[in-house]
């Protein structure tokens, strides 16, 4: 019963390492958190817990001759925890040792530039990137400064507009409290949009105009462009979700399709993650840890670009 599944779907999400200086967020110099672990991994564990509010417990897993952080939360008196024996149907509580503790644990890998880290929780209960942020701050990771862990965000993309030759897939989402964006612009995909907001009233709208492939559609695809284009100056701040699959086309070679988000947000992935191995062995951690390398392999230039990284 407890063993028919033992993949899980888990998000990989990056943020960034920055700086309170003055009261504001400054990006600084890459920090050498290589040592940083190699440093913890001989440190006590009182001098890697954090008493505050909840407490929070770094250690440190090498994996393939990289060390990783791994955040736990302690789970306090006051959660209720039990167990129960499949077979036989017994069930009884968890009591906590003095010498001992529960466990809810995240996977933090750091990237080698702009301070970026990738995090997946093991349950969402595990924690944060702002548990990771008190967490370096209580411990006094820097002693002079304090930092913040916050979302990396991908940059709008509105500049490919003015590149590409035509657009084969468009989908946007205007809320309900950003539509008045909408009443200076007379395109036909703002005339849609104002039209189901005037028909259905204070809504939110989605919309996808998807043109298929081929030449006999090429005039289509400039069209559904340009009135993408009509809206370069409000999707950004108006639209809660704004992507869309531009052509590019030069004479003499073939058409290239790229995917462009013309809104910012939070650079995230979705992995399904395994906890055991064939065998029966835990590889939660090994396999987190690969998620969370795998796609930030893949969005390197992306994460690159929203940190404001040059390219390695």
């Amino acid at each position: 019963m407890a063993q028919k599944n033992t993949y899980r779907e888990r998000t990989v999400s990056f943020y960034e390492i920055v700086f309170r200086k003055n009261g504001e967020e400054v990006r600084g110099e890459q920090v050498n958190w290589k040592e940083f672990l190699s440093e913890a991994t001989r440190a006590k564990v009182a001098e890697l817990t954090l008493d505050a509010d909840e407490t929070f417990v770094g250690s440190i897993v090498p994996v393939d001759e990289e060390d990783h952080l791994l955040l736990h939360r302690v789970k306090g008196q006051t959660e209720w925890l039990s167990v129960m024996n499949w077979e036989t149907g017994e069930w009884k509580e968890l009591e906590s040792k003095a010498s001992e503790g529960y466990l809810d644990t995240s996977v933090i890998s750091f990237l080698s530039y702009g301070n970026i880290v990738g995090i997946m929780q093991g349950a969402t209960s595990s924690p944060t990137h702002k548990s990771l942020e008190k967490w370096i701050n209580g411990i006094k990771v820097f002693e002079r400064t304090n930092v913040v862990v916050r979302p990396l965000v991908s940059q709008a993309q509105v500049d490919s507009l003015r590149q590409a030759s035509g657009a084969n897939r468009i989908e946007i989402r205007i809320g309900a409290s950003k539509s008045e964006a909408l009443s200076k612009k007379n395109g036909r995909l703002a005339n849609m949009l104002k039209k189901a907001r005037e028909d259905y009233g204070d809504i939110s709208v989605t919309l996808i105009i998807s043109v298929p492939r081929g030449k006999s559609r090429t005039e289509d695809r400039q069209r559904l462009l340009n009135d993408l284009q009509d809206l370069e100056e409000v999707m950004p701040k108006a639209a809660e979700k704004a992507k869309a699959t531009l052509v590019y086309a030069e004479e003499g070679s073939p058409e290239q399709r790229r995917l462009v988000e013309l809104v910012e947000h939070h650079i995230t992935a979705k992995r399904r993650v395994p906890a055991v191995d064939e065998d029966g062995n835990s590889v939660r951690i090994l396999s987190a840890v690969g998620a969370i390398l795998e796609v930030a392999d893949q969005h390197e230039a992306e994460l690159r670009r929203a940190a404001d990284v040059e390219a390695g």
